[in-house]
């Protein structure tokens, strides 16, 4: 825990007063951060950085309760191969918890996500088997229900599953609800990937906190939600088809080609209460002036997300208190559009500064 001291002394800390028994302890409880130089003057804006999480994304907590949620009712065997369909966070996380517990994963991907996340999940001892990117996350889906059908896995099923919006229920909405005790909470702002956070927060937010406005965002141009449109899906709640109004996006992470039925009980519930699109180039700008002016990393969603909180910020009224989340950190983008243009040699500038003293310079 780090401590304030008076203005000019160093910081201190005093630890957490607990020893963690296994990584998976210390998923949760993620801090919720001020933003100082980017935010109106008029509001308070908070990001909750879910990139404090161990395997450094919101899908973490998914992950976990996925697991033992099936050790609970017995659907997952010792020893039973975890398979899955992800963008890469899911799959991260569930590397990450099948490791710490022994059991072999395999994540399917569609090749259009980023390098890193494949090389991270292998380096955690995943298997990470491909699938075209024209089939979109329509055809990484039905490769994980063909490989589990076939082989007796179990399906991790987290567009599906209880366990995902209820995670997020029991941890992420108390998190926020007890930071923000005795405090105002005008705006909660999120995005949607399997639509476990949204709806999860939402059923604890609607009750405890009914003042909060909930905003929900997806990508300008694959709005499923915004499109009215429903989705066809199998008996088991799985899609059945690709959604007709998908188009592909840079917000890794947020809205596959079909709406999750995770997330139908938010639609059907109106856990939102406004739903604005917001286009990836945006992401990618707000995702980099965090990371400038603020100092805090996260990825293409989380820039998507904060554009989007920066809007109601704008609007909001005098002394209203925002809620951003940030799913997970900017080094998992490491490939992706986020970082073109930042170089690996020296600019013109960086070459004259090293330059500009005798000793040690690059030619």
């Amino acid at each position: 825990m780090v401590e304030r001291n008076a203005v000019g002394s160093v910081r201190t800390t005093s630890g957490r007063g607990q020893l963690f028994e296994s990584v998976l302890d210390t998923v949760g409880d993620t801090p919720c951060i001020r933003v100082n130089s980017l935010a109106p003057d008029h509001v308070r804006l908070y990001v909750k950085a879910e990139f404090f999480n161990p395997a450094s994304s919101v899908k973490d907590r998914l992950a976990l309760n996925v697991i033992e949620a099936a050790e609970r009712d017995g659907t997952l065997k010792p020893g039973q191969t975890v398979v899955e369909a992800t963008s890469g966070n899911t799959g991260i996380g569930l590397a990450m918890v099948c490791a710490a517990k022994g059991y072999p994963l395999v994540v399917t991907m569609a090749e259009s996500f980023s390098i890193e996340r494949r090389k991270l999940m292998r380096f955690l001892g995943a298997k990470v088997v491909l699938t075209p990117k024209e089939a979109k996350g329509f055809g990484m889906y039905q490769k994980a229900v063909e490989l589990a059908r076939a082989n007796g896995w179990f399906l991790a099923h987290q567009f599906e599953t209880a366990a995902n919006a209820d995670i997020h229920e029991y941890t992420t909405a108390s998190e926020i609800v007890a930071d923000f005790a005795g405090d105002r909470l005008d705006y909660w702002v999120t995005g949607y990937g399997t639509g476990g956070t949204i709806t999860g927060v939402a059923r604890v937010l609607r009750k405890e906190r009914p003042e909060t406005k909930i905003i929900l965002s997806e990508p300008a141009n694959a709005q499923l939600v915004g499109s009215g449109r429903g989705q066809e899906r199998d008996s088991d709640h799985a899609p059945a088809v690709g959604h007709a109004a998908f188009e592909p996006h840079p917000i890794q992470g947020w809205t596959p080609d079909f709406i999750p039925y995770v997330l139908q009980e938010a639609i059907d519930k109106a856990f939102y209460d406004e739903l604005i699109p917001v286009a990836g180039t945006e992401g990618i700008a707000w995702s980099r002036k965090l990371a400038q002016k603020e100092g805090i990393l996260t990825g293409i969603s989380g820039g998507a997300t904060f554009a989007v909180a920066m809007k109601i910020a704008e609007r909001a009224e005098p002394g209203s208190v925002l809620l951003c989340m940030l799913p997970d950190t900017g080094e998992r983008y490491l490939s992706s559009p986020l970082f073109e243009g930042i170089s690996e040699e020296m600019s013109g500038e960086e070459l004259a500064l090293s330059q500009s003293t005798p000793g040690f310079h690059m030619s």
